[in-house]
């Protein structure tokens, strides 16, 4: 009874343009989530790593910003640079201090957030969302387990 329910809620869903008549694992509609894991840092660094992507994106804390004020200037790696684990990798300048920024975990620079070049104020107005900092690739998956 279970199964012919879930089935006939995927197969009515506006998202789906088929019906579905059957589930596997690597099945996924359009518009759902995957699952997020999030890894802090004592230095309110976070790493989100997503099951589908394989990337994490790296972004500070909510608190992170709010104890540093105001940010009006944001250095980033460049795309293509290797990082070691607790290795600086930019720094975040506030009205109030600057503060460097240290990679979570190992890996590869993939992509950078170019906005926050024009807008450092981002980082004030959605840390962990619109202000992220940067994507990388790990190269250790053992540094991403959270303990």
């Amino acid at each position: 009874m279970q199964a012919v329910l879930r089935r006939t809620l995927i197969s009515s869903s506006p998202l789906l343009r088929h019906p579905v008549t059957s589930l596997s694992r690597s099945w996924r509609p359009s518009g759902f989530r995957n699952i997020v894991t999030k890894k802090f840092t004592a230095e309110h660094e976070c790493v989100a790593f997503d099951d589908a992507s394989g990337l994490g994106v790296i972004t500070i804390t909510d608190h992170a910003q709010s104890s540093l004020g105001d940010v009006v200037f944001v250095e980033l790696p460049k795309v293509g640079t290797n990082v070691a684990q607790h290795e600086q990798i930019g720094a975040v300048e506030s009205v109030k201090a600057a503060s460097d920024i240290y990679a979570p975990v190992s890996g590869t620079i993939e992509a950078i957030n170019e906005e926050l070049s024009g807008q450092p104020s981002l980082l004030n107005k959605s840390p962990e969302e619109k202000g992220w900092l940067c994507k990388i690739k790990l190269s250790n998956p053992s540094e991403a387990s959270v303990h």
